[in-house]
Order: C-alpha cells, then structure tokens, then sequence
C-alpha cells in the first residue's frame, strides 16, 4: 500500500465526492477511482457507499478514515522532525490566537520571540477558539492562545494569564474620571460588543446574566479594532480587557466592583503532537511573558 493510495482516500473522504476530490489532486477520475478501488481490494473491505448522491463511508470506511488521518498526520510532523533545527538557526511553526489577544498580548510576544530567533518563519492566524482546536486536532496548527473552558479531549493545554475586563470607554465618556463602577450602573451604559462568535461575549453574557445585569446592548461588531474605534467616536462603552485599554491612546479602563469579570487564558496543543523547537521556544516565551502581565 502506498502514502497516495491512503491521500487519494482521505480526499474523497473529506469531499464527499470522487468528482471534487479528483479537482482537489490534480488527478483524473478514473485515475482517482482505480486507486480506491485497489486499496479497498488490498483491505478487503468496501470503503465508501457509492449508490447514492452523495459518496459516503461505509461503517468499514468510518473506522479506516480514523486510523488513516492520524496516519498522515504523524507522517507530516515526522518530516517537519527530520527539518527541525534545535539551535533554531531556521524552523517554522503555526500559531493561532483569539482576537482580543492580538492587541496586547501577541504583539509584545511576537516582538521577543523574533529578536531572539530572526529566522524563524511563523504564521499567525486569528480565529475562533472553535475552529482553533478543530485545527490543532487536524494537525493543521502548531499552537493555540484561547481560553480555559477547552472542549475537545484531544487538546491539552497550559495556564497562560489571568486577565479582567472592564468597562472600557474613550477619553471624553461622563465616566472616563472615574476608577470604579458598581456592577448596576452598567445598566445605565449603552454598549457596544463584539459578536456571540467570539469567547469574550459568551463570557460577558455569563457574567451579567449571573449578576443580573442588564445593559443596552447598541452595537455590535465583528471586529475588535472596530469597536476600538466606534468607542473613541462617540459616548458607547464597552466590556474589553483592561490591557487593551492601557495599550491603546483615547481609552479608559474602569474597574468593576466588586465583582471582578476575570478569565483565565490558556496556551493549547494536541495531545502527543510533535513539537519543533521553533514550537518550544515560543511556548516558553509565552508563557513567561504571560505570568508578568496576568490581571
């Protein structure tokens, strides 16, 4: 059995289709269909239920595709090992953050990471943490910046800071004097918030649902430099970490009392995964950078 027989099958696994996988490869059909049907010969088994609309897995195919992603995926980072470079005269990882991290937390880190290790490629992505794990589970990331509440088993991850959000309002805000609110004058602030697809509103929806609070919610964006902006112009606040306030010219962070709205940030991996040292450093960096900028 050869690696392509178990790529072709994991395409059209993933596709749905002989069809779209065949355009996926860069391959033929026939081509494509004659190499499954020799691995489902070398198997003995019938892969996929081809009757319908739609190319499905058979029951047989279901467990088969378990063992074959993981299969690739330990074959991919046993390449990137044989490349890896421990003095970190070269290397590469992949890391994803969630967005209100970039701001104050990603950029100071990036800065350190790279003046220690100049050539070093890294890419960074922001996104959900849902689709962050999903990622880190496909082998598709190397590590993840999220938060504590993790969903999948596959994930392992690591205390990285403890930081409080606050009532976060521009320069020229009635309240922008002010150190301290109760918890009850957010009832008498028109806010605007990020979105319900991003961890930091379900976390803010929790807590004032726990406290009874209930704000007018004006506004809401997909985009956290929008609400950075649309706060600096008009008489809107907002629930953000108080880092970014302190990070960013025209704001305010005022605390909450006496209820603190805190959450823990964690730096994630998939379990057993192989990690290259460019992976190790930045895990260290992180986490050492993390510990003095917790709260």
């Amino acid at each position: 059995m050869l690696l392509r027989h178990i790529t072709y099958f994991l395409a059209v696994a993933e596709h749905s289709s002989f069809t779209r996988a065949a355009v996926a490869l860069h391959v033929s059909q026939p081509a494509l269909s004659q190499q499954i049907k020799q691995l489902e010969e070398t198997l003995g088994t019938q892969l996929f239920d081809r009757t319908g609309r739609t190319t499905r897995l058979t029951d047989t195919g279901e467990v088969y595709f378990q063992y074959a992603r993981r299969a690739l995926q330990d074959l991919e980072e046993g390449k990137r090992a044989i490349h890896d470079v421990s003095d970190l005269s070269r290397g590469s990882f992949r890391v994803a953050v969630t967005p209100t991290f970039t701001n104050y937390l990603v950029g100071p880190l990036v800065e350190a990471y790279h003046a220690l290790h100049p050539n070093v490629t890294l890419t960074l992505r922001e996104m959900t943490q849902e689709r962050m794990e999903e990622l880190l589970v496909d082998g598709e990331l190397d590590v993840g910046i999220a938060f504590e509440d993790v969903r999948s088993p596959d994930i392992e991850s690591q205390r990285l800071l403890v930081e409080t959000l606050a009532l976060v309002v521009g320069a020229g805000h009635p309240l922008a004097r002010r150190r301290k609110i109760g918890l009850r004058a957010l009832n008498d602030e028109s806010l605007i918030l990020l979105t319900s697809e991003f961890a930091t509103r379900d976390q803010i929806d929790l807590y004032c649902r726990q406290h009874e609070i209930r704000p007018r919610v004006l506004m809401e964006a997909n985009s956290l430099s929008t609400v950075v902006e649309i706060i600096r112009r008009t008489p809107l606040s907002t629930l953000l970490p108080a880092k970014i306030a302190s990070a960013q010219q025209g704001l305010v962070a005022i605390a909450l009392d006496p209820m603190l709205l805190q959450r823990t940030a964690v730096i994630m991996q998939r379990k057993g995964a192989y990690q290259t040292a460019a992976a190790r450093a930045f895990i260290a960096q992180a986490l050492q950078q993390g510990a003095s900028r917790s709260v």
